[in-house]
């Protein structure tokens, strides 16, 4: 299965360097035998998960593309830095992977608030930064102006939100709706709002809106005031440290209604805070789903599988894909500069990679692609649903 996959990888990256030799851009042009590409991640600190998970596939992608020959004759080499999950290392390693390192191109981090703090190293130096998770709404459009050298193959927070909402209201028939949100989050209140402004268009009524702070452990108080409301679901925006200690002190107190969340839900840390018991009647967006039948998944899960000894998750599944996206787009630059990456970067069009197929929109350096809701039982993924639009 594995040789199968990696012939499967191999043809997929051939094809686009076929189509980039008959373009007008032509191919990248050096006498280097090694392409350098940046990794900048979350390998310590408190959302390390996140960085361990996109970088397993990271490096899974850019092996099977070395394997395959390479990006145009030329191997990737992989320039590898932990910024601890604090977003001020992170523009410091962005600035030496660009000033010193001399990569191309680079992937990560993985949060929001660190990927935007290595944005404008990126637009000055001219080197695109990409990420596979990092979801806020601002991120490659900020105050209404394009990050040139921003990009991201995940959706945004205002569709995740706005994706849960229509969930809630069409496939739950929920009227009303409790917001409990990680106040010190970017992202959890980028998924509140606009969970809050769809469910309102809706019709629906949000009858409590309540926050948190990131590293809390006890959430009894807010959870007994929210037990006093009557309401149809509750949506808890955040990362699974706390969102697996919120579910399972809901559960204990009594709250029965549906959970839902966002791809921060994604991680077996949840299932370790909550336990398999709390964790029934919990829906959350993300990006990928090991259920998809399509064989490109499944060849992915399978070659995954034999490399690391677990199922892939959805972050492994973004890195995997973004570095795929990064390669595609080496290949089709018409040099070796992060100019030219940039610029085939924002011309990709119809992109297939195991998150789905996906074109850049060259407006917001995002990409056209749709959202899954997952359902647990006891902690198991048991659907995988297209969200309604």
């Amino acid at each position: 299965m594995k040789r199968r996959f990696a012939a499967i990888a191999a043809a997929a990256l051939s094809l686009s360097l076929f189509a980039a030799c008959g373009g007008d851009s032509g191919t990248a042009s050096s006498d280097a035998e090694v392409v350098k590409v940046g990794v900048n991640y979350e390998l310590s600190g408190p959302v390390a998960t996140y960085g361990d998970a996109n970088v397993k596939g990271i490096e899974m992608a850019f092996e099977e593309i070395n394997a395959a020959g390479g990006v145009d004759g030329k191997q990737v080499e992989i320039v590898k830095y932990d910024n601890k999950s604090e977003p001020a290392e992170a523009t410091t390693l962005a600035t030496k992977l660009m000033t010193q390192d001399d990569v191309v191109a680079i992937i990560g981090p993985a949060t929001s608030g660190s990927f935007k703090a290595t944005i404008p190293v990126a637009n000055q130096n001219r080197i695109p930064v990409i990420s596979g998770s990092a979801t806020a709404e601002d991120v490659t459009v900020s105050n209404g102006q394009l990050q040139e050298y921003a990009f991201r193959t995940c959706f945004s927070d205002s569709f995740q939100g706005t994706a849960m909402a229509n969930f809630a209201t069409k496939n739950r028939d929920a009227q009303t709706a409790v917001i409990l949100k990680d106040t010190s989050s970017d992202y959890a209140k980028g998924l509140a709002d606009n969970f809050r402004a769809t469910f309102e268009e809706a019709g629906g009524t949000i009858v409590g809106d309540e926050g948190y702070v990131a590293g809390e452990t006890n959430f009894n108080s807010v959870l007994t005031r929210i037990r006093g409301l009557e309401f149809d679901v509750m949506y808890v925006p955040g990362y699974y440290e706390e969102v697996g200690l919120i579910i399972k002190q809901a559960r204990d107190l009594g709250i029965t209604q549906p959970v839902l969340g966002g791809d921060g839900f994604d991680s077996p840390v949840l299932l370790e805070k909550a336990g398999a018991e709390a964790l029934n009647d919990v829906y959350y967006t993300n990006h990928y789903s090991s259920l998809d039948s399509d064989p490109q998944v499944q060849d992915f899960i399978a070659a995954f599988n034999e490399k690391y000894g677990e199922d892939p998750n959805a972050f492994n599944a973004l890195g995997y894909d973004t570095a795929y996206f990064v390669a595609d787009a080496i290949g089709r630059a018409s040099e070796l500069t992060g100019e030219a990456v940039a610029q085939a970067m924002e011309q990709t069009q119809n992109f297939s990679g195991v998150t789905g197929t996906f074109s850049i929109d060259p407006e917001t350096h995002e990409p056209i692609k749709q959202a899954l809701v997952i359902e647990l039982q006891d902690g198991v993924p048991v659907s995988a649903e297209p969200a309604a639009l």
